[in-house]
């Protein structure tokens, strides 16, 4: 694998569900790939009311911060703020091919279908957008009106895969971090990460398959 099929874009933003965007950014850690985050203004907010984590504001104390949380090896977990326009991911040239934004504001889903690049974040949507790689949009909103819906419809029908956060109950969660699981599992199945974060269906005990049928 080259470089930047190594590595992935990830960013949070202002939208409830930060479990899930904790969650995934240890995963993908754990599965050696190099991690590309950018974390909103009111993403920062978002994870002190749901998690009472506390992130820096300066890109490179956050970075030690969550490095640390995680045991992200030296290099692994680069941060960036939202004006660094001379990162990697501001540019074709050197943006990995994959991105998620778990959890996605609709703010910044509209910002993303609308190609408004006015922040970082916005900027590497576009650009995985541009360059026909993977972008995965994780919103988390009930209900959605019909802005949100035409904007969905859009970003679908221009390669992007939108994956709102709800969780299934067929696998029988017994914790919220059953039901984080379950949406981080199917992001990882998205981007082709293995990973042993709950049974798939058709495999559990009561299956065909395990049944000799």
């Amino acid at each position: 694998m080259t470089k930047r099929e190594q590595a992935i874009t990830l960013a949070f933003t202002g939208a409830s569900g930060a479990p899930y965007g904790l969650r995934l950014l240890e995963c993908l850690l754990q599965s050696g790939l190099q991690v590309h985050l950018m974390v909103s203004a009111a993403a920062r907010v978002v994870l002190l009311e749901e998690e009472q984590m506390s992130l820096p504001g300066n890109p490179k104390a956050c970075e030690a911060m969550l490095s640390e949380r995680f045991g992200a090896e030296p290099g692994q977990l680069r941060v960036y703020g939202k004006e660094e326009w001379f990162s990697p991911v501001a540019s074709g040239s050197g943006a990995p091919r994959r991105m998620v934004i778990c959890p996605c504001s609709t703010g910044t889903l509209a910002a993303v279908a609308t190609g408004m690049s006015n922040n970082l974040i916005e900027r590497a949507a576009d650009v995985v957008l541009k360059e026909r790689g993977q972008l995965i949009l994780v919103p988390r909103e009930t209900p959605f009106n019909a802005i949100h819906l035409e904007h969905m419809l859009k970003l679908t029908q221009l390669g992007a895969t939108v994956m709102p956060a709800a969780p299934g109950f067929y696998h029988q969660p017994q914790s919220i971090a059953d039901l984080v699981d379950f949406m981080v599992a199917r992001m990882l199945d998205h981007l082709q990460i293995e990973h042993r974060l709950m049974t798939r269906w058709g495999y559990g005990p009561n299956s065909d398959s395990n049944n000799g049928n």
